[in-house]
């Protein structure tokens, strides 16, 4: 019961990472320190995508549904449970560069608007 209650947890923990690689930006307007933490963030989701390396928290996933008598899976969590949701042909590299320019994309945008506003406070 606990390998399962962790292995749901770091699926919570990876989806909340991917959820703050993309829209953290936004998040500056509320507190400005965070882009020392949103910034490496990512750097770090889109090396994943572009390199496609596997996250870390995949094999922890893994390790604990294993743990759990639970079948592991094969593919990155993003192939795993994001593409059958957004993409059901499956995930090529094109797609992946495709994700991660999303990815900065989306950032570019929330810190564009950020500089924007502190510009125009001037």
């Amino acid at each position: 019961m606990f390998y399962k209650l962790a292995a749901d947890a770091v699926v919570v923990v990876h989806f909340l990472f991917i959820v703050f690689a993309v829209a953290g930006g936004w998040l500056l307007f509320w507190r400005r320190w965070i882009v020392w933490f949103h910034i490496p963030t990512v750097v770090w989701a889109v090396l994943i995508e572009w390199k496609g390396w596997i996250c870390p928290l995949t094999p922890l996933e893994n390790y604990l549904r294993q743990q759990a008598q639970l079948s592991p899976y094969q593919e990155s969590f993003i192939e795993h449970y994001l593409l059958p949701v957004i993409y059901p042909a499956g995930l090529t590299p094109e797609l992946r560069y495709l994700l991660g320019t999303l990815v900065i994309a989306a950032n570019l945008l929330a810190y564009g608007v950020l500089l924007y506003s502190f510009k125009r406070r001037r």
